[in-house]
């Protein structure tokens, strides 16, 4: 679950996120704790009495079949961008610190690191996906504290001192009050915590069918309050390591990439960190990536076979053929994504990767919200045009919204507003409303 939620983004781009934003992230990672709280309350309790192997069929039995397309689709959609963002950056430092100088092309690295998660992923599924994880996140976090060991003796700090130093920096500020039109204030980065939380853990199949293979309730809601607790501590330590990295930068002169996210691979592989940070780096970079990606992929192919094409209704044989094609298509959607994300990126890749999630689980958000809070069922065959509305009506809100609400700008939050709308949609095309005449008149 922590090497899931981590991925090669948290590897790279939250110590990144620093030198903009500060700490302020950690108002979101806050924000997490009450966001695991609702998935281990409220959502984990019905996922375990209806039995779910998909947690979207809960949308077929709530609203119809519709709904349930609907709910699949935009999970595929979410997740393959959010696997394509994180495969995107590994492949690219990795272009940057080795293949360009071999002369091998970016869509060969990518469709390297692809295959690579194909291979070992073909015929392991879950059980192999669970160890796997846990290796790679060990990895990675010895890549942090070998970094941040190795700052340490070149600034000749110790362990104590290192603490001081990140403290007392510029960097080190986490709440932020004073404007509230400000994209770091609290409530906007708690709530917006909160929420993404809900959507991209509570509502992915991805990161919940490993809560699924857990033996019972009990033990799940155990994994998840363990596991929240655990992502407070080692996004702090990320944070960290951001802070240090522009700190000694500073202290030896580097000068700071124009896209941030490129400053640890320069400092870690190009630097005078030492071989030893290189080494380290590579293999947390890729420990960090395959750790997300790879439960990634499988839970992609899960999706599509069972929630779009009905497999579980095929015969065994057949079945089993279906899966391993659309196990290729979906690597190969990643590999297409990946390269038109390389052409058209322009940010730090953890921005991206939240605003791309107000949008497409903003619809799952709404759905699931109206079908546990709302006694109504909305005509299911509009279902898909409402979630369809909802991104749009949400993107002219945050495109205008310096404009329309006295300066206040959308940030992360709109994944609340995208879903509010999907809400009120549905509230409003239920069939209570339209046998009232409602539509009619």
């Amino acid at each position: 679950m922590i090497g899931t939620s981590l991925s090669g983004v948290t590897f790279i781009s939250v110590p990144a996120w620093v030198g903009s934003s500060q700490f302020s992230y950690m108002q979101m990672v806050l924000g997490y704790l009450l966001g695991y709280a609702v998935i281990a309350l409220v959502l984990m309790p019905l996922y375990y009495r209806l039995n779910l192997t998909s947690i979207y069929s809960y949308l077929e039995d709530r609203f119809g079949y519709w709904s349930y397309k609907t709910g699949a689709f935009y999970f595929i959609l979410s997740r393959s961008l959010g696997a394509a963002f994180r495969l995107y950056l590994v492949a690219t430092v990795l272009q940057l610190a080795v293949f360009d100088e071999w002369g091998i092309p970016y869509a060969v690295t990518v469709a390297l690191t692809i295959l690579l998660i194909w291979v070992y992923t073909f015929k392991g599924g879950i059980k192999t996906i669970v160890w796997t994880d846990s290796l790679q996140t060990l990895f990675m976090l010895l890549a942090v504290g070998v970094t941040i060991y190795q700052i340490g003796g070149q600034l000749n700090l110790g362990a104590s001192e290192l603490f001081e130093t990140v403290k007392n920096s510029e960097y080190s500020q986490i709440f932020f009050f004073d404007d509230w039109k400000d994209s770091k204030f609290f409530l906007k980065q708690f709530i917006s915590g909160a929420f993404i939380t809900i959507v991209m853990t509570g509502l992915d199949q991805d990161m919940m069918q490993k809560n699924l293979s857990c033996k019972n309730l009990k033990e799940a809601q155990w994994n998840m309050f363990s596991f929240s607790t655990i992502l407070v501590i080692v996004n702090l330590f990320f944070l960290s390591l951001g802070a240090l990295l522009f700190i000694y930068s500073a202290e030896i002169g580097f000068e700071i990439p124009a896209q941030s996210d490129e400053l640890f691979p320069a400092l870690a592989i190009k630097g005078s960190l030492g071989s030893i940070a290189a080494f380290f780096f590579i293999l947390g970079l890729i420990a960090a990536a395959y750790s997300s990606a790879d439960s990634a992929l499988t839970a992609l192919t899960t999706s599509v076979c069972i929630d779009l094409l009905d497999v579980e209704k095929k015969e065994e044989e057949k079945a089993i053929a279906l899966r391993k094609r659309v196990h290729i298509l979906m690597s190969f959607v990643l590999f297409i994504i990946i390269l038109l994300f390389g052409m058209i990126n322009d940010e730090n890749v953890i921005s991206s990767l939240f605003k791309a999630a107000g949008y497409t689980y903003g619809p799952l958000l709404g759905m699931y919200a109206f079908g546990m809070f709302s006694r109504k069922n909305p005509i299911d065959k509009w279902v898909p045009i409402i979630c369809i509305i909802a991104p749009i009506l949400s993107y002219i809100l945050q495109a205008n919204s310096k404009e329309w609400f006295a300066g206040y700008e959308f940030g992360f939050e709109v994944i609340v507003i995208n879903g509010l709308i999907t809400y009120l949609g549905l509230a409003l095309l239920s069939r209570k409303v339209f046998n009232k005449g409602v539509l009619k008149k």
